[in-house]
């Protein structure tokens, strides 16, 4: 009798794989579902998109013209009378990166042709309204742009661009 009860509370062959194969795929999909995770999870990084990024000295930026800011996806726009825009590269219409087009003096979107002028007011084509701007600041004698808070706007104000003191 004894030996009988020991046999049936030992575990069989089969049960042991069983137990196994669900112990392993837990593991597999648990680590798949937190390379997901991870993958979708926005991250901001300093001096990067999604973050603060440094676009360099008011005295870089001549008025009247546009800069590429790569690491920031944003154009600096100096205006005539010295104050500064950041302008996202993102077209309004569909999200399109829109390059600025010196020989023509705006922006062109090479997806449905939106034009903006050097403010990012839309000036031709499909786009609802101009291009979104970034929070911009003075820190340490140098621009810095704020990618983690766009500001989406109706038309231009001169109380959009920053005014380095």
């Amino acid at each position: 009798m004894a030996a009988q009860t020991l046999k049936k509370s030992a575990l069989s062959r089969r049960e042991f794989l069983g137990w196994a194969w669900a112990v392993s795929l837990a593991g597999l999909f648990g680590q798949g579902g937190l390379g997901l995770f991870q993958f979708f999870k926005p991250r901001a990084v300093s001096g990067a998109f999604g973050g603060e990024v440094v676009a360099g000295a008011p005295e870089e930026f001549k008025p009247g013209a546009v800069s590429y800011v790569r690491q920031g996806r944003f154009y600096i726009s100096r205006l005539e009378d010295g104050g500064l825009l950041a302008l996202w590269q993102r077209c309004t219409h569909l999200g399109c990166t829109v390059p600025w087009r010196e020989d023509e003096g705006q922006f062109h979107c090479p997806c449905h042709s939106s034009l903006f002028n050097r403010q990012g007011e839309v000036t031709g084509g499909p786009a609802p309204r101009p291009l979104d701007i970034f929070p911009v600041s003075l820190k340490d004698g140098n621009l810095v742009v704020d990618t983690q808070h766009p500001i989406s706007r109706k038309r231009f104000d001169p109380s959009q661009a920053f005014y380095p003191g």
